[in-house]
């Protein structure tokens, strides 16, 4: 008798789905989903994930920061793999749970030993070597470089590459795509006359390139540049990357009913 085929494993991957995502534009969650699957992953939504503890480390609370870290570190700990559709967020995971726990040897370990294998989504899936198959939208957009992601994560090229494979959409320049919109997590709330301002020369940017639609790969910072481009009137149209790659770009944009 031939041998029994013996079933393909396919590598699992957990989804920190992130607060802000959770709370604010589920989509986004769902759109991560279907593209790690159609990537070849099996994706798991640990229990129990809050929030990283960004706003309460960038508030100064570092007790409470260090609290939320130990909890989320505990959370993610049993996986291999750690998937963050959000550079803020996996910036906090990756640069800032070490530095939490500089002077506290076992923490420490824990931490990096999770740092170590949590991956933004988009570089992550770049690095896979995964693009949209059968994903088609005409029309075109600005990508915005936030500031976590591209300097704590040094993701820049990665988006464009992967939107590159989905037909139909033109990529077109943002001035100052690097420059920051004024979100900046709590620093809107701390400091939002400026960060009003900061926002105002963004949307102007963004209006100025002639692009239908903004994206980026992070929620708060679309969040920020989508209610200035309403209150401004303008039309472009804001959603989160993972979701132009997942063939959801013909849905509501941020601020649509969401």
């Amino acid at each position: 008798m031939g041998e029994t085929a013996r079933p393909v494993t396919r590598p699992t991957v957990a989804l920190f789905v992130t607060c802000l995502v959770d709370a604010m534009r589920p989509s986004v969650g769902f759109a991560s989903l279907k593209v790690l699957e159609e990537a070849g992953y099996d994706v798991v939504v640990p229990p129990g994930q809050t929030c990283c503890g960004q706003p309460a480390l960038n508030s100064g609370d570092r007790a409470g920061a260090e609290a939320i870290a130990k909890a989320t570190i505990a959370c993610l700990e049993p996986y291999d793999t750690i998937v963050v559709p959000s550079g803020s967020c996996g910036g906090t995971i990756k640069a800032h749970y070490p530095e939490l726990f500089e002077h506290d040897a076992a923490w420490l370990a824990r931490a990096q030993a999770v740092a170590a294998r949590t991956h933004e989504i988009l570089s992550f899936l770049d690095a896979a070597g995964w693009r949209p198959a059968g994903v088609t939208l005409t029309t075109s957009a600005a990508y915005h470089d936030s500031c976590s992601g591209l300097r704590e994560l040094g993701i820049k090229r990665q988006p464009r590459a992967l939107l590159d494979a989905v037909d139909g959409l033109e990529q077109v320049a943002l001035k100052g795509a690097e420059t920051c919109c004024g979100f900046g997590g709590t620093f809107c709330v701390k400091y939002p006359a400026i960060s009003n301002a900061v926002v105002e020369e963004k949307a102007q940017a963004i209006e100025d390139s002639g692009a239908a639609l903004l994206l980026a790969g992070d929620l708060g910072c679309l969040m920020n540049m989508a209610g200035k481009l309403h209150r401004r009137g303008a039309a472009t149209r804001a959603f989160h990357t993972v979701e132009i790659l997942a063939g959801m770009g013909d849905g509501p944009a941020i601020g649509e009913n969401t």
